[in-house]
């Protein structure tokens, strides 16, 4: 039995491969053929695109972005288990997967062989999920090679994601991810939708980032707040702060910042300001 693309179904791969999800690796196969699909077509047009996927596992999204029109995709998978599986849709769809064995946080994103338009896609790993993200949000110059994100997180993270001021998820990835990108939810997949089951839902993201993020400042600094004001967070920002500059009352009361507020009570643009106001 074979599927539209001629492959084998994912489910007779990972049996004959021997392939078991490595909680180590953070590893969640999504398994529903129409599933993947419906990701890849999330991250349309991707005509003319270049992909690039981290974490394909045995290629269950790959072989759908490669259905669903994309020109090239560059796959990049820690698992050498897995590595036969996408040499396999290599193979059948010749000259538009390049596979790259390694480790996705060690790997220099910039050096890939991309052409525009480009863009991120993934069902990432729950292990390494948003440090990748940070990274890719850190990006410079700014903006960033790729076009847009579209990415598969632990639902409780894609809550985080698009959290807003005052709420209980706000927190730094929401200041990163809101400040540079226009984040929202596309969709949520069940936790029986993946094998093994997790525990939670998932939820797939979309962020797309912004031409010129305002008000301007130094990433690695607004970095360096929010990790201070969010750190001690039921503190008021001028004992949080006081690990990176004695004088915080004196700061935030010059940016019309009250320092008895806590960080979970300011806008994106404030914590920009104090950022940009400690030189960055």
């Amino acid at each position: 039995m074979s599927t539209q693309d001629g492959l084998p179904p994912l489910r007779d791969i990972i049996r004959d491969l021997g392939l078991t999800a490595r909680k180590s690796l953070g590893q969640n196969f999504l398994l529903d053929f129409n599933l993947t699909r419906r990701i890849a077509r999330a991250a349309e047009p991707l005509e003319g695109a270049t992909i690039v996927e981290v974490g394909p596992g045995p290629g269950g999204l790959t072989r759908a972005l490669l259905m669903e029109g994309a020109s090239r995709v560059i796959a990049i998978e820690k698992d050498e288990r897995c590595l036969p599986a996408l040499a396999d849709i290599a193979a059948a769809y010749p000259g538009r997967l390049e596979i790259v064995a390694g480790d996705a946080r060690a790997v220099d994103f910039g050096a890939l062989d991309v052409r525009n338009p480009a863009r991120i896609v993934a069902n990432l790993p729950y292990s390494v999920g948003t440090p990748l993200l940070i990274g890719w949000l850190k990006t410079e110059p700014w903006p960033p090679w790729f076009d847009r994100l579209v990415l598969m997180f632990q639902r409780e993270v894609a809550l985080r994601i698009v959290a807003k001021p005052g709420s209980k998820d706000f927190g730094r990835l929401a200041v990163i991810s809101q400040w540079r990108t226009d984040p929202r939810i596309l969709l949520t997949l069940p936790a029986a939708a993946f094998t093994p089951r997790p525990k939670v839902d998932s939820s797939l993201v979309e962020l797309v980032p912004k031409e010129a993020p305002q008000p301007a400042c130094d990433v690695s600094a607004l970095e360096r707040v929010t990790a201070a004001a969010f750190g001690q967070r039921r503190k008021m920002l001028r004992s949080s702060l006081r690990q990176i500059t004695p004088d915080t009352e004196e700061l935030l009361q010059g940016l019309g910042i009250d320092p008895k507020r806590r960080a979970e009570e300011l806008q994106i643009g404030d914590f920009c300001r104090i950022a940009r106001a400690l030189g960055g």
